[in-house]
């Protein structure tokens, strides 16, 4: 069976007022349109543990079907302890809380670099993008560069109202870092593929992005 390991975030605060965490749909739509299609997902996270959900992207009425889905997160292994070369697809999950520890981390870069090397799927949204950040091939050439790819843009940002409390903003990130960003209107389901990259620009554009990856999953490959 197809194994997608997804990663998500353990950062619960963005300070003393700001409680953060993973996105929910970020993480719920697309393991649901995967386990869907037939493949296992795996949620794996830098400290382990269960997963932060940021009290902003659910309510008290949750779906039912979305039960069994939440499981992974509920007690997620370590990524140090994850075997990359078992999975055809990463993906990272977005969330205000990805913002802080996926930067520049040399455990996610290990796990990107195997995808890398392979041509393996290499899939964000939204936040999830700042676990791309910092990410260098084995030239030391960002992972980013040269990619059409997308994220929450900089006018997202400004309109949660909690842009300074953020090191940077993932639009500007991926410019500096040698990638062409092309991002929608506010909230519009907006999905970039360029190869075996595929980026997601914000919630809306979960259930999309999962769709293209699935799509690529699916395609016959060139032998």
């Amino acid at each position: 069976m197809t194994k997608i390991l997804m990663i998500a975030t353990n950062v619960d605060q963005l300070d003393s007022d700001h409680q953060t965490g993973l996105w929910l749909s970020d993480f719920v739509e697309p393991a649901t349109e995967f386990k869907e299609a037939g493949f296992e997902v795996v949620a794996a996270s830098l400290k382990g543990g269960r997963i932060p959900i940021d009290p902003h992207s659910y309510s008290n009425e949750l779906p039912r079907v979305w039960d069994g889905v939440m499981e992974p997160i509920h007690n997620t292994p370590l990524l140090s302890e994850i075997d990359p070369s078992e999975f055809e697809v990463v993906f990272l999950c977005g969330g205000h809380g990805a913002m802080m520890d996926f930067p520049n981390n040399k455990t996610i870069e290990h796990v990107l670099r195997h995808f890398l090397t392979k041509k393996k799927i290499i899939a964000s949204v939204g936040h999830g993008a700042a676990g791309l950040i910092g990410v260098t091939d084995h030239n030391g050439e960002a992972i980013v560069k040269g990619r059409t790819m997308t994220g929450f843009t900089d006018a997202e940002e400004k309109e949660t109202g909690i842009e300074g409390l953020l090191p940077f903003t993932i639009e500007e990130k991926l410019q500096a870092e040698g990638a062409g960003f092309e991002g929608d209107n506010p909230d519009k389901d907006h999905v970039e593929v360029d190869e075996h990259f595929i980026t997601g620009q914000n919630p809306r554009s979960s259930l999309s992005t999962a769709q293209a990856v699935i799509k690529k999953l699916r395609k016959p490959q060139p032998q």
